[in-house]
């Protein structure tokens, strides 16, 4: 079976294998580059057709690659920890389950399959590794989980008794106890509910705290997006102005922005004026007292404004793309760490066939766009293209481009 960590992580922990780096009263560890917390490192051990891959993520990373390469099933393990790391079950991260075990992956002698993988997440708590093993038939659950700090196991699960839904978790706690346990379900991220559980006296606590909430404020500061041209043309009603992953609701957002985030607004109605075709003044929007919100491009002295419906799909995944990009998390349907400022954090845009319907202009605009606003460090991207992209980002600074081919 495809679904377990290693011997050492399924093995409840020793306390002196989990104590013995931390003793209360221990220095913290050295501080890291990563000041907000972000994933460096995605490994897909066992995942669809990956088998011992491992990902490094740059600020912008592109994932390229022919049909069939597994650029989708990357985005797919990110969104999925996302997920996880937000609270969501088993269920609700991995909708198909059984679409995710390894190719050609062999039950073992009780039918079970599975599939593992895991993350780096580098912030001031210093790279914390999170590993998981998901077994996916015949019941989805978790039968491993491991956090670690530099090579220092903080928590380990195991799948002990396969008749109740629960994994037995021991965590590290420092101090006389040395290590708590305690069962945990066997459908959500051990490492997500940790901050209920640990209480934090202790420096080994703290320790496990200061990981756990690293890993847990890096992965839900994520927004999968895949804009839809057909429903982005019709006018939508007013409503709380939050971009949905679709962009269906392009126009609202439109009419917020321009309200509320003038110099952003601004900057998207410049990069119109290189992704649109045509002369473009600005972006304006129209609301009447009752009624939907229709967005529109401003033509100037050239003639009439343009509603978005008219527009075409590259334009309209364009203007999407680049919103999505000079915004932040206060703009963007998703739920970030509230209990933590958003200038400690970095929202990383998950994006498959950002260049879909594109043209090369449009794709050189959005890049772009994405090196100057992911070069303040508040944005991140993670995105599968084409080929002609690929080529054009492989000659550009800053830009890092992930080959699958086989």
């Amino acid at each position: 079976m495809d679904v377990t960590l290693d011997s050492e992580a399924q093995a409840d922990p020793a306390p002196a294998r989990l104590s013995a780096a931390v003793a209360d009263g221990a220095p913290a560890a050295a501080a890291a580059v990563h000041q907000r917390p972000v994933v460096t490192e995605l490994r897909l051990s066992a995942f669809g057709a990956h088998r011992g891959a491992v990902f490094a993520l740059e600020p912008v990373t592109l994932l390229a690659g022919p049909s069939g390469s597994g650029k989708s099933q990357v985005l797919t393990a990110y969104g999925a920890l996302a997920a996880l790391g937000a609270g969501a079950t088993l269920e609700g991260a991995f909708p198909d389950p059984r679409g995710r075990i390894p190719d050609r992956a062999l039950p073992d002698g009780q039918g079970r399959r599975g599939f593992r993988i895991g993350c780096t997440v580098d912030g001031p708590a210093g790279p914390v590794r999170l590993d998981l093993a998901v077994q996916a038939e015949p019941t989805l659950r978790i039968v491993g989980e491991r956090l670690a700090v530099d090579g220092q196991i903080l928590l380990a699960t195991a799948l002990r008794d396969p008749g109740r839904r629960s994994v037995q978790a021991s965590w590290l706690t420092g101090g006389a106890v040395g290590v708590t346990r305690a069962p945990l379900p066997d459908d959500r991220l051990g490492t997500a509910l940790l901050p209920l559980r640990v209480a934090g006296s202790t420096a080994g606590q703290r320790q496990v705290l200061a990981a756990a909430e690293q890993v847990v404020v890096a992965l839900r500061s994520v927004f999968p997006c895949d804009p839809v041209p057909e429903r982005m043309r019709a006018p939508v009603p007013p409503g709380e102005g939050r971009l949905l992953g679709d962009c269906a609701n392009l126009a609202d957002v439109l009419r917020r922005t321009r309200h509320e985030c003038g110099t952003r607004h601004a900057l998207l109605a410049a990069a119109a004026r290189t992704g649109c075709a045509g002369p473009v003044e600005g972006l304006d929007v129209r609301v009447p007292e009752q009624g939907p919100v229709t967005a529109v491009l401003d033509r100037g002295r050239a003639g009439p404004a343009t509603e978005l419906g008219r527009l075409g799909a590259g334009e309209l995944r364009f203007l999407a793309l680049a919103l999505v990009l000079l915004t932040g998390p206060g703009v963007l349907a998703m739920d970030p760490a509230a209990e933590l400022l958003s200038a400690r954090q970095a929202l990383t845009v998950l994006a498959d066939g950002f260049d879909r319907d594109l043209d090369r202009r449009q794709s050189a605009e959005l890049l772009r766009l994405a090196l100057l606003s992911c070069g303040r460090g508040h944005v991140r991207l993670l995105a599968a293209v084409g080929e002609a992209a690929a080529e054009a980002a492989r000659v550009t600074p800053g830009v890092a481009v992930v080959d699958l081919t086989p």
